[in-house]
């Protein structure tokens, strides 16, 4: 469908003052089956109607006609206490935003509206721009534990920022969330007590997705002197604390943790044997292969194919 004459498309921007809402409906669905860019400015109007139904609809329409003249308006819709229409909104920016509409964004973050700046710290994420990165750290003090957990997960998406000090501090902060954001962002960056920040969380912090998420980020970094936090949690009362620090060893293999992995070659969860399958043929110890030869029964297939590739790493000629 065409719009053929501007007496047309005038129509139905007439229709979206009615005070009618059924109408203003018909309008806004008819402005977005036409698609056109002649759409765009009615659309715009219907973002500010009254009835969040309309609203929704002109964001969906927008979306669809994907012209980054809308950003501006639909940076509006992310403030909206509706969750479908900001969500919405939110997507549709994900697809038009680009490094030209960094300024416009961080104008943005300085309302006094916490959907909209959680919205925008989002948004920067997929700029990357390290230009963002004293409004993201302006967020790691907000009394909002949703904004500084977006601001810690956005601070790892910014190109070029491998130092950065305030970020530290979150993987102790009161929330849980917050520090399960830092303990996965402390592994983007490379300040010199990272790893020992690392070490303490992946042993003490008391929510288990915090330690998972400390030894996904030490397996990054990859330094030896978070083995022993790693061994001790090695027996971590969650599994997926322990799998995942089975693969920091999958990169630092040392034969003083040889027993330890063994032991991880019989944990209750597969997911866990089979990593320690893998760490034990990275070892290529002699010592793990009785055990190894015994995981070759194991009742998950996985965890076989990955015991007898660490059998066959290990007697292969060195």
């Amino acid at each position: 469908m065409s719009i053929n004459t501007d007496t047309e498309l005038n129509q139905w921007l007439e229709m979206l003052r009615s005070s009618d809402v059924n109408e203003r409906l018909v309008a806004v669905k008819t402005l977005q089956h036409l698609g056109e860019e002649e759409a765009i400015d009615g659309l715009i109007i219907a973002l500010d109607d009254e009835s969040t139904a309309v609203q929704k609809i002109a964001v969906s329409a927008l979306w669809e006609i994907a012209n980054p003249v809308a950003v501006p308006a639909l940076l509006k819709s992310l403030a909206s206490q509706n969750a479908e229409i900001s969500s919405e909104a939110l997507s549709a920016l994900g697809e038009l935003v680009s490094n030209e509409h960094l300024l416009l964004l961080l104008d943005a973050l300085h309302q006094e509206n916490v959907n909209l700046q959680l919205n925008i710290l989002i948004l920067l994420r997929k700029i990357h721009d390290a230009q963002s990165l004293p409004a993201v750290l302006s967020f790691f003090d907000s009394e909002s534990p949703q904004l500084r957990e977006a601001a810690i997960t956005t601070l790892s998406y910014l190109n070029q920022v491998k130092i950065c000090p305030p970020a530290l501090t979150l993987i102790t902060d009161a929330d849980d969330s917050v520090r399960r954001a830092a303990a996965l962002t402390l592994g983007h960056l490379a300040d010199d007590n990272i790893v020992d920040l690392l070490s303490k969380a992946i042993i003490n912090d008391t929510d288990w997705q915090v330690r998972r998420n400390a030894a996904k980020s030490l397996a990054i970094h990859a330094d030896a002197k978070a083995l022993p936090s790693v061994a001790i949690a090695l027996k971590d009362e969650h599994w997926q604390v322990r799998k995942f620090s089975l693969q920091v060893l999958h990169k630092l293999p040392d034969k003083s943790y040889l027993r330890a992995v063994i032991e991880a070659l019989t944990d209750e969860y597969s997911d866990v044997r089979k990593e320690a399958a893998i760490a034990l043929g990275n070892l290529e110890c002699p010592d793990a292969l009785n055990a190894l030869q015994q995981a070759l029964d194991d009742p998950d297939r996985e965890v076989c194919i990955y015991a007898e590739r660490a059998i066959k790493k290990i007697q292969a000629p060195h």
